[in-house]
């Protein structure tokens, strides 16, 4: 942080999730009271990322370049610069980049608290350490829905984050 109001373009501890996604912390729940957590993501193409949902958290995603295709529930939509992306908790969702370009979107998590799930979870999944992994999920709350993932993958033409 530049300072305690402004937050510098290359700020904020980065992780990657194989070759897929980049997530950078702009705020931590720490810094927001517990009310929210600010990450940025860079999805890269062609590339899957979740599917999956939340007992405790919302997720917004706001697109700043490239096309996000989103997938709340049964509703699979594709979102372009400027446009935001609801996704409630409870509700399963994913996300993907079936572009010809990386996808950049802030994410935020209300309440604060899951954005550490991307730092703790990097590690463990880089790793391909599968029991970490279902650990980090389990402690975060996540439900993971590994069935669907091959459909997904066959009819996006897309690739694991690996």
């Amino acid at each position: 942080m530049d300072s305690a109001y402004k937050i510098a373009p290359t700020a904020g501890d980065h992780v990657r999730f194989g070759r897929a996604l980049g997530t950078r912390r702009l705020l931590g729940s720490s810094s927001t009271g517990a009310g929210f957590g600010l990450v940025e993501h860079e999805l890269l193409p062609p590339a899957w990322f979740a599917d999956s949902h939340h007992e405790r958290e919302d997720e917004y995603s706001f697109v700043l370049s490239g096309h996000l295709t989103a997938q709340v529930g049964d509703t699979v939509l594709l979102a372009a610069p400027g446009e935001l992306v609801v996704k409630p908790r409870r509700i399963p969702h994913a996300f993907w980049n079936a572009g010809s370009e990386p996808v950049r979107f802030l994410e935020l998590i209300c309440p604060g608290g899951f954005e550490e799930y991307f730092f703790e979870m990097a590690g463990p999944f880089n790793a391909r350490d599968m029991e970490a992994v279902a650990a980090v999920r389990d402690r975060y709350r996540l439900t993971v829905r590994p069935e669907t993932i091959p459909e997904l993958l066959e009819k996006h033409g897309l690739l694991p984050p690996f």
